[in-house]
C-alpha cells in the first residue's frame, strides 16, 4: 500500500459513515430531544454575596463577586432578615469558646464581690485599728479599689460582644472596659504622633519644662478634623475651633483651656515672645462629655480671654499655635483671669507664660494639640477685620557676612585668566556659564 493510500484511508472511512442512510425511519437515541425542567429565576437574595445559595455561587462569581463567609453563615443570615444576634452565630467553635469565656467571667465577678466585701469591712473599722492611722486606712482602701477596677476590665476584656460594641462605636465610656479599649487604641498611634509633635516643635522646653499627654485631644475647624502640626489657612482658623477631649479615667472634672502663640516676633529684643489667643476656665469634662466647642463658651464665669484668630506677618517663620487642656483642683475666678490677661500678655506686658498660670492656679496640664499659622493671601484681610496690627510689615532675614578671609581663585581657570591666555577665554567663560561665542560680553570687558 502506498503512502498516499494509508493516509487517505481514515478520511474515506469517516466520509462513508456520514453518507450511510439507515433503513429505519425512527430517530436514533442520540437524536431524541431531551426536555429539562426550566431553571428557577434567582431572586435578589440569591445574588447577594451575604445570602447567596450554593446553586447560584458560580453565577455570582462569573458576575465578578465572591460569596462572603461560609454557607452556614449565609443560610443563618438568610433565615434572619432582621439580623442575627452576634452572640448566636451558628459556629460550634465560637459557641464553645463563649462558654469558656462565660466561666472565666464568673470567676472574675466572684473575685470582685470578695474585694468589695473587703473594702466594706475596712471602711467599717476604726482608723485606730491600723498601724498607720487614717492614712494607712485610706491607702489600703484606695489600693483595693484600683484592684477592683482591674478585675472589672479583666472580666470583659475577652468578651466578643463587648469588643464588637466598641468597634461599632456603641460603647458606654462610663464602663472601665470601654475606657480601657479607647486608651489602648489611642496609645497605639495618636499618642505616639502627639508625642513626636511635642519633640519636633520643641514644645518642651519652649512652653513647659516637661509635659506628658494623658488624654486624646482632637481639633476640628469647620467640622473638619485637623491633624496635629498641620498648617491652617488664616481664613479657616478665623472662627474658634471645636475640641474633642477624651479622658480615660472616670468622673467629671473642671478644666481650663489655653490657646497661645509661641512665635510672636519681637523686633526690639530681636527674638520671639508668647501671646495667648484664648483662655477659658471651669469647663466641665467627663468620659461621656468630651465635645468642647470654643465658640459657644460665652458665660462670664468661664470665658476669660475671647478667641483671637492666629495670624503671622509676612516674612516671619510659621507660628506654633499650641492648645493646652489643664485640670483644675476646684472652680477658678474667671474674672481675675480676665483682668490679668486682658492684654493677652500678662501683668508684665512682655510675654504670656503658661508655666506661671499653671503654678499660680495649681493646674495640671494633661491634653495637648497644635497647628501652625503662616502668611497667606487671606491674612491681611483677617488682620484688618479683627484690628490686628502688623499687616503692612514684612520681615526679612538679616544677612550675616562671613568672618573668613577671602580665598584667592585657584585651579586651571584661575591660572589662565591673564591676557596671555586670551585665546582660551572662550573655554573658561563657557565653563563659568558665560559664552563669548554668543557675544554676551561686551568687547571692552573681555
Amino acid at each position: 500500500m502506498s503512502r498516499c493510500q494509508s493516509v487517505a484511508r481514515p478520511l474515506a472511512r469517516q466520509l462513508s459513515r456520514q453518507l450511510y442512510r439507515p433503513f429505519t425511519t425512527t430517530p436514533s437515541i442520540s437524536a431524541e430531544v431531551t426536555t429539562e425542567p426550566p431553571a428557577t429565576t434567582p431572586s435578589p437574595a440569591d445574588l447577594d454575596p451575604d445570602t447567596v445559595l450554593p446553586e447560584f455561587e458560580n453565577a455570582l462569581m462569573k458576575a465578578g463577586q465572591m460569596p462572603i463567609g461560609s454557607r452556614r453563615r449565609r443560610m443563618a443570615i438568610r433565615d434572619y432578615p432582621d439580623g442575627l444576634p452576634f452572640e448566636q452565630l451558628p459556629y460550634q467553635a465560637f459557641q464553645e469558646a463563649r462558654k469558656i469565656l462565660a466561666a472565666d467571667r464568673e470567676q472574675k465577678l466572684a473575685a470582685i464581690r470578695a474585694e468589695l466585701a473587703k473594702i466594706a469591712l475596712l471602711e467599717s473599722r476604726d482608723a485606730k485599728d491600723f498601724k498607720g492611722g487614717q492614712a494607712m486606712k485610706d491607702t489600703r482602701i484606695a489600693s483595693l479599689k484600683r484592684y477592683v477596677e482591674v478585675l472589672k476590665i479583666q472580666a470583659d476584656i475577652n468578651d466578643p460582644v463587648v469588643k464588637k460594641r466598641f468597634e461599632d462605636g456603641l460603647g458606654d465610656m462610663n464602663k472601665p472596659i470601654y475606657r480601657y479599649y479607647a486608651e489602648r487604641r489611642w496609645r497605639s498611634y495618636q499618642h505616639k504622633l502627639i508625642t513626636q509633635r511635642i519633640e519636633q516643635f520643641n514644645i518642651v522646653p519652649d512652653i513647659l519644662p516637661k509635659f506628658e499627654p494623658t488624654a486624646d485631644v482632637q481639633l476640628y475647624f469647620w467640622q473638619q478634623k485637623t491633624q496635629p502640626g498641620a498648617i491652617i489657612d488664616s481664613l479657616v482658623s478665623e472662627p474658634p475651633p471645636r475640641l474633642n477631649v477624651q479622658v480615660f479615667d472616670k468622673g467629671e472634672r473642671l478644666v481650663t483651656i489655653v490657646v497661645l502663640d509661641a512665635d510672636v516676633p519681637n523686633v526690639e529684643a530681636d527674638g520671639y515672645t508668647k501671646k495667648c489667643h484664648f483662655v477659658a476656665a471651669n469647663i466641665p469634662l467627663s468620659p461621656t462629655q468630651s465635645s468642647i466647642p470654643l465658640g459657644k463658651i460665652k458665660d462670664e464665669n468661664q470665658l476669660a480671654v475671647p478667641w483671637l484668630p492666629p495670624t503671622s506677618q509676612k516674612g516671619s517663620p510659621y507660628h506654633r499655635i499650641a492648645i493646652f487642656v489643664l485640670e483644675q483642683d476646684g472652680p477658678l475666678d474667671a474674672k481675675a483671669l480676665k483682668e490679668q490677661y486682658a492684654n493677652r500678655l500678662g501683668k508684665d506686658k512682655t510675654s504670656f507664660s503658661l508655666k506661671s498660670i499653671r503654678d499660680k492656679y495649681n493646674l495640671k496640664p494633661f491634653g495637648f494639640s497644635i497647628f501652625r499659622s503662616v502668611w497667606d493671601d487671606n491674612t491681611a484681610a483677617v488682620m484688618g477685620r479683627h484690628g490686628i496690627e502688623g499687616a503692612d510689615i514684612e520681615f526679612r532675614p538679616t544677612r550675616v557676612h562671613s568672618m573668613k578671609q577671602p580665598v584667592k581663585p585657584r585651579g586651571w581657570e584661575a591660572k589662565r585668566q591673564g591676557p596671555k591666555y586670551r585665546h582660551l577665554w572662550k573655554y573658561t567663560k563657557r565653563i563659568k556659564g558665560v559664552s563669548n561665542g554668543r557675544k554676551w560680553l561686551k568687547a571692552g570687558k573681555r
